[in-house]
């Protein structure tokens, strides 16, 4: 019978704890945008203007990751985990009690660059303590869709029942008692700073490296520019196109509920692709995702009624389910030590940059009334996705990152 060693239980904890942290990096956006749907009575503002207050949390969710990641790299991982908890919490709670537009905008800003912490620092943490990359990356990449389906349905709850604010309070609080938790596991020891990897990989060659990220920073802006425009198109999409499947004469809780139901099934559809980029080659995987965003993009644009429904889900499992693969093409071709750094530069596209999909949508909803041209643009992104990804290095046999699943 094995003995469980401390540094397998650190491991065990280091799975389950960059899950959880996984579903709280994605907390704030997919709150504040059931919550636009509040905040545009309130204060009386388009939904331009209302969507717009996130973007510079988005921004700094992205643009801070690579300095997180280089910390992460050169100091410990596991402090800036707790940052990333204690932060992430505080800056939810202070949304909540902003008094005016300026300052729910500063308060998602600074959740914003907490919440930057996570994919760079907890993904390397990850991916240093796993034995299968995909199958961790899949089960983690499930979580991080559990995250907007939890805060859709929890924000469309307490907005109906409590108002906007407690939308933020709430689970910011769980955050923070969350992030207590972690630093108590720290302080006996149950959880301890990993340097080197538990299923080390061969290294690709120089060559290959240096072409897979010039490829990698193009399909993750695209990918990224996707992700970051269909987030805050969703609620308002599916209250205009189904209307009349939302109950409670169209109340937050029933849109919240159809854009949880999405998630879910992308959550799921995770494990599958993590499952895929164990057993077949990572880029093949990659450019099936991007190939089959492009019809389905094409579809959300004209959709109507229940069906609009299940193209949503369609929709965001396609772009999701590229992200095992995706996350695990960076890890083989950045080197072990650096591989932080790495995460936090892909998430500068991811979430940096791409950020202003969140503006793209809002203008582009202010400017046609609708979202037939948004969903033709996306559609336009993945296909130049698609033909980039087909330029990746192809994988030889021995560069296989996943160990078999233990």
């Amino acid at each position: 019978m094995a003995t469980l060693t401390t540094s397998d239980g650190s491991s065990r904890l280091a799975l389950a704890f960059s899950c959880v942290g996984h579903a709280y990096s994605h907390l704030f956006a997919p709150i504040f945008f059931i919550v636009v749907l509040a905040l545009e009575q309130s204060f009386s503002l388009s939904h331009g203007s209302a969507v717009s207050l996130i973007i510079a949390g988005n921004m700094l969710f992205g643009l801070a990751a690579p300095l997180a990641g280089w910390l992460g790299d050169r100091w410990s991982a596991t402090g800036m985990m707790a940052l990333f908890f204690l932060g992430t919490g505080g800056g939810l709670i202070a949304t909540g009690f902003a008094a005016d537009p300026v300052e729910i905008g500063l308060g998602l800003a600074a959740t914003g660059t907490f919440a930057s912490i996570y994919h760079p620092v907890g993904m390397a943490w990850l991916v240093r303590n796993a034995r299968s990359w995909g199958k961790a990356l899949g089960i983690n990449g499930v979580f991080g869709s559990l995250g907007p389906a939890a805060a859709a349905l929890s924000a469309g709850a307490l907005i109906d029942y409590a108002g906007w604010r407690a939308a933020f309070i709430v689970p910011g609080a769980v955050v923070v008692a969350t992030g207590v938790l972690f630093c108590a596991l720290i302080a006996c020891g149950a959880i301890v700073e990993v340097r080197e990897d538990r299923a080390p990989a061969p290294r690709p060659a120089r060559g290959d490296a240096a072409r897979a990220f010039i490829v990698l920073s193009l399909t993750m802006l695209c990918s990224g520019l996707i992700y970051q425009a269909t987030q805050p198109a969703l609620p308002k999409l599916l209250f205009e196109r189904a209307g009349a499947w939302i109950w409670s004469d169209g109340g937050a809780f029933g849109v919240s509920m159809l854009v949880s139901l999405v998630y879910l099934a992308s959550g799921a559809c995770q494990i599958l692709a993590g499952h895929l980029a164990d057993r077949f080659p990572m880029k093949r995987v990659y450019v099936c995702c991007f190939a089959a965003q492009v019809p389905v993009l094409l579809l959300a644009s004209t959709v109507g009624g229940g069906p609009i429904v299940a193209v949503a889900m369609l929709m965001v499992c396609a772009n999701v389910g590229a992200l095992p693969a995706e996350n695990g093409l960076v890890a083989l071709y950045a080197p072990a030590h650096r591989r932080g750094f790495a995460y936090g530069l892909k998430f500068v596209l991811a979430f940096g940059v791409s950020g202003l999909g969140v503006q793209l949508e809002g203008m582009l909803y202010d400017a046609t009334g609708g979202f037939v041209w948004l969903f033709t643009v996306l559609a336009s992104l993945a296909a130049v996705g698609f033909a980039a990804a087909c330029l990746l290095p192809a994988e030889r046999a021995s560069m296989s990152v996943a160990a078999p699943a233990q």
